[in-house]
């Protein structure tokens, strides 16, 4: 029975199913057909690289942007970047490389393992591998970052440290060892007037004369009209003042105050080619920090200090640290010994270099001594002149006197012999001597009457010095007592007339075959180069004659071809650098003399050059003869008075010594004194002293200006015969 009530109820399903319709297959139910969209996943690598790459060039702001918005969050960009730099100060980073190790992506997020290397200017390298969080934001890769990211030890926000102590600077000695510059302790000196005791003040002044190396007058003069504020006077060792103490203790009104610092001797010996030293300026501190020094160094800035820097600096002791948020110090992660710094020797004489910069007490300009054999720079001098030592703020002078060197109108900190640049005057004529000789157009024997002026361009009227100051015209000359006298005319004659015959650039290509117009190449320091142009006018052809018109030289460059024409033609690259030495006494670097040219002239012209400058200043009617009367020293020279937009010209003499004594090398000089007038009477008497200190080791003669020995007055060109 139950068998068959089972059959009957599969029957009935069966039958109830089978009166179901089945449905149009061309209906549709109202619903859209889905759409399916397939989104590609970034590629994490590219993501993960371009961090990388901004890390590396220090693009902190570039990597934040890259971050996941919760990460931007939890810290900002300031502190972001602040934590990069800082960290990277500490490691004394020299760069970052980054590279991806491993991978693992899914369709929100990713894992990439990553490690980094760390190339330090004071640790060497430091690795690290690490692994960073990406989240798709936008369907973009982001960065989930925390600080662990950067090294694993600063995380939980640990930082690192580093404690530098740098070795003591090394020194700057002269060519035979006697020092210029070094770390000492000092005094710094001053007064205040209305406080020191009159009957007293001539021995005070003595005393401080032989202290700081002035003469009275100067150091009268500095202090003049200050009643009773403080006036700075200078430095001096603290050996050098306990052996004056008993004298400097005993007047009211000098005031004293020791320090400990870089010292520069004699108040700066070539203090524009030593430099000086400052604290790292603010907007240079991340630059400095990742070399490897502390936020408070002090570092060359200018000169010899400041190319030196990689010999002087040496590599400090130094520690890298994990520090705890707490300050606590964690962990050191490296550790490295010091490096002693090297000594620098010059190629100047300290003894010849003061003696130098005395010959220009009173004038705006520079003198430069080069060995004609050698480029060797024996002495470089540049007035005015300013003191080194108050450039150190642990000097107390430097609240007083820093603004001053850097607010003068005179200009001190430039150094003239290198970066002055002038019109070059009659020395010139030099050079268009040796393009007309070369020229084959003129012997020394061709003849010109030199009148009182030059009319032979219509428009132009060239006056001889001689009609300047009534007297009469030198008449007939050959093409050296042309030299000999300075005659304008004849160098206006052969300015033109190369012009015309000979083409526009020829004077000027034999001016920058002198040397005229581009940078000696000294190297260690700054140089300008002056500008030689071509003449596109006949005007400006005859002006090139003399030497004036659009021309700039540099005294440097000026030396360096007077040289050449003592020693046959060959010119050599100045030099000022002697000799680097390490602590142990191993020599680094040394002098060796380097020939970077030829005079483009033959031998035949070099030797009518050198007879036409022995004729300046042996010949009676030599433009220079009166200031070189009685002196023993062969001298072979030249006079030069360059006009100026000013009222007074810059006095010019060039020239060197032939004695043949290989004790005493014989050297070129070059002497430039700015707006002082007349060459013959003002830079050829400095010359002449030049000569004396480098033969005598003192001068012999008064200039017409002093009426002692550095004690001078006020040049002035009353009485003077001017001459080119």
């Amino acid at each position: 029975m139950k068998k068959i009530i089972a059959i009957l109820l599969v029957v009935f399903i069966i039958s109830a199913c089978s009166n179901n319709q089945v449905p149009n297959p061309t209906q549709t139910s109202g619903l859209p057909t889905p759409e399916v969209n397939t989104v590609t996943v970034p590629d994490v690598a590219v993501t993960v690289n371009q961090f990388f790459e901004l890390w590396n060039t220090s693009d902190y702001e570039g990597m934040y942007a890259m971050l996941a918005q919760t990460s931007k969050d939890a810290v900002s960009e300031e502190a972001f970047v602040t934590l990069y730099k800082d960290t990277a100060a500490a490691l004394s980073l020299d760069e970052v490389n980054s590279g991806i190790v491993s991978t693992l992506v899914k369709p929100a997020s990713a894992t990439v393992g990553y490690q980094v290397n760390f190339k330090s200017n004071l640790y060497g390298d430091l690795s690290r591998s690490m692994e960073m969080t990406l989240v798709i934001e936008n369907n973009v890769w982001k960065i989930q970052w925390h600080e662990g990211m950067i090294l694993p030890e600063l995380t939980g926000g640990n930082r690192l440290a580093s404690n530098i102590q740098a070795p003591a600077r090394g020194d700057i000695n002269d060519r035979n060892g006697n020092t210029l510059v070094t770390q000492t302790q000092a005094v710094a000196l001053g007064i205040i007037p209305d406080q020191v005791s009159w009957e007293y003040e001539p021995v005070l002044v003595d005393t401080l004369s032989g202290a700081l190396n002035l003469p009275k007058n100067i150091i009268r003069d500095m202090y003049e009209g200050a009643g009773n504020n403080y006036v700075a006077l200078g430095e001096i060792t603290q050996a050098g003042y306990d052996a004056r103490a008993t004298t400097f203790d005993s007047y009211g009104g000098l005031v004293k105050n020791s320090y400990t610092a870089r010292y520069y001797f004699n108040g700066g010996v070539a203090p524009q080619v030593l430099g000086y030293m400052s604290l790292i300026p603010a907007e240079e501190i991340d630059q400095y920090t990742r070399l490897g020094y502390a936020r408070d160094a002090q570092i060359g800035r200018a000169g010899v200090e400041l190319w030196g820097e990689k010999y002087l600096a040496g590599k400090p002791a130094a520690d890298l640290y994990v520090v705890k948020p707490d300050g606590t110090y964690d962990t050191r992660l490296a550790s490295i010994d010091p490096k002693a710094p090297d000594t620098i020797n010059l190629t100047i004489d300290k003894d010849f270099q003061i003696l130098v910069q005395k010959a220009l007490y009173g004038f705006t300009g520079a003198i430069v001594v080069m060995e004609v054999d050698t480029g060797r720079i024996l002495a470089m001098a540049s007035s005015p002149y300013y003191d080194p030592n108050v450039m150190m703020q642990q000097n107390y002078n430097f609240q007083y006197a820093y603004n001053d060197i850097w607010n003068d109108e005179t200009r001190p900190l430039i150094n003239r012999a290198l970066q002055g640049q002038y019109p070059l005057g009659s020395v010139f004529k030099l050079v268009t001597a040796a393009a007309a000789l070369e020229s084959g157009l003129y012997t020394p024997d061709s003849r010109y009457e030199c009148t009182s002026q030059y009319t032979e361009l219509s428009g132009f009227t060239g006056d001889d010095w001689t009609f300047t100051r009534g007297l009469p015209p030198s008449g007939d000359l050959n093409l050296l007592e042309g030299l000999m006298r300075s005659c304008n005319p004849w160098f206006y004659h052969l300015g033109y007339d190369l012009y015309q015959q000979k083409g526009p650039t020829y004077l000027s290509d034999m001016a920058r075959g002198f040397g005229l117009g581009s940078a000696t190449g000294i190297d260690v320091l700054l140089e300008n180069a002056g500008s030689i142009n071509d003449p596109t006018t006949d005007g400006a052809a005859v002006q090139m004659g003399i030497g004036q018109g659009d021309m700039l030289v540099t005294p440097i460059q000026v030396v360096d071809f007077i040289a050449a024409i003592a020693n046959g033609g060959t010119m050599y690259k100045p030099q000022i650098i002697e000799k680097i030495t390490s602590i142990n006494g191993v020599v680094v670097q040394s002098f060796t003399p380097q020939i970077r040219s030829t005079l483009p002239v033959s031998q035949s012209t070099i030797a009518a050059l050198q007879e036409g400058m022995r004729l300046v200043v042996e010949d009676e009617r030599g433009t220079a003869h009166s200031s070189f009367i009685g002196m023993e020293t062969p001298i072979y020279g030249k006079t030069g008075t360059a006009t100026t937009s000013l009222e007074d010209p810059n006095s010019w003499f060039a020239g060197y010594t032939d004695m043949n004594n290989p004790d005493k090398p014989d050297i070129a000089i070059v002497v430039i004194a700015e707006n002082a007038g007349d060459g013959s009477r003002y830079a050829s008497r400095i010359f002449k002293r030049v000569v004396q200190d480098y033969i005598l080791g003192a001068p012999a003669t008064l200039y017409p200006w002093e009426f002692d020995f550095y004690l001078t007055v006020t040049p002035t060109q009353e009485g003077a015969t001017q001459t080119p």
